[in-house]
């Protein structure tokens, strides 16, 4: 085309082909503070791929620096972790992608989006002995026609809820039923975002579903089996708040009521942006730096567990996956809340 553009301006004398429109620029990202992490998982076995993906906490109240962390490697399986970093148990599980963890009926239950057959959704479930940091495979359960991508747990006074994000973004709400020597499930109600989803939290407190749309943004819905299925949109993937892919959603929870923050990965720009709960408002970002345990960088996963986690994080703890561990494989880093809360100004 431009061969014959050129002899066609020359023959019109004075006659100019126009530039083309600038194609248009994303909007400049907010102001972002820095924090530095105070420890760091081993690394996953799975090296030179994009391997750990999503963590979990659960939280020993008699002792909690004895609390654990398990974490994916959605190559190979699950990880569990002391809070000094070290491995304490892996189990072979596979492609698992998303976990979480939930204290019910006296057990401390995880839970693993399973992705093992991309045609059909599973939920992995095991037992995690807290004195022994031992998982037990309990089954599998179906979760839907899809791939398995997203997952987070809702421990209702009624059922132990499961949300398992297809990849395509359906929601399968699934009801748990742990009490017969297999697991089972069935699924009470199905939610829709338009594309790819993956990270999601349930607020047990306001009974709220938050789910990251990946180039699309942060939507809540109501997480009631008999709740209204319409989304909420909170904030948008257009590069100020939160720069596309928005992965992992984590809520750190304080004070009474609704109160604490909603915080999602911010992957394009190796950030994370921090939303009050009570209202939805944007309160601000931040970034994990480099210091003695290195920077975070693609973030997939995050957890935040607020409350007194023994003499190291006293205030609460955020672990973060990071996607560049070089020259070790991917790992998860871990944060002490308190400097974050002290980076942004939050009370």
């Amino acid at each position: 085309m431009r061969s014959l553009l050129l002899p066609l301006a020359l023959l019109a004398g004075c006659a100019t082909v126009p530039a083309p429109t600038p194609a248009p620029t994303p909007s400049a990202t907010l102001p972002t503070a820095v924090v530095t992490a105070s420890g760091e998982t081993a690394a996953v076995a799975t090296a030179n791929a994009d391997a750990a993906d999503d963590p979990a906490v659960w939280r020993n109240a008699a002792d909690p620096a004895a609390s654990l962390i398990i974490g994916t490697d959605k190559k190979a399986g699950l990880y569990v972790y002391g809070l000094d970093g070290k491995v304490r148990d892996f189990s072979d599980a596979g492609r698992v992608n998303n976990v979480d963890v939930a204290n019910h009926k006296g057990r401390a239950i995880v839970a693993a989006s399973d992705r093992n057959d991309n045609a059909s959704a599973h939920v992995a479930l095991f037992g995690l002995d807290p004195a022994t940091a031992k998982l037990t495979v309990l089954g599998r359960v179906p979760a839907g026609a899809g791939e398995a991508y997203g997952l987070c747990l809702y421990a209702a006074p009624d059922a132990l809820y499961a949300f398992v994000v297809l990849k395509d973004g359906t929601i399968n709400q699934l009801a748990l039923d742990l009490s017969g020597p297999a697991p089972s499930a069935r699924i009470v109600r199905t939610m829709k975002l338009g594309t790819q989803s993956e990270g999601c939290v349930v607020d047990p407190r306001t009974r709220r579903l938050y789910v990251a749309e990946e180039d699309v943004g942060l939507w809540r819905f109501d997480a009631r089996a008999g709740g209204a299925t319409t989304p909420v949109k909170i904030a948008a993937a257009d590069g100020r708040e939160i720069v596309a892919d928005a992965e992992g959603v984590a809520i750190a929870a304080e004070g009474r009521g609704n109160g604490g923050y909603l915080v999602v990965s911010s992957q394009g720009d190796n950030a994370y942006a921090v939303y009050r709960l009570s209202d939805d408002r944007y309160v601000g970002r931040f970034r994990i730096g480099a210091g003695a345990f290195g920077a975070t960088s693609e973030t997939d996963g995050i957890e935040i567990a607020t409350g007194n986690f023994g003499p190291q994080f006293p205030g609460g703890l955020m672990i973060a996956q990071d996607g560049d561990n070089a020259p070790a494989a991917q790992n998860f880093k871990l944060v002490d809340w308190r400097k974050v809360k002290a980076a942004l100004g939050l009370r």
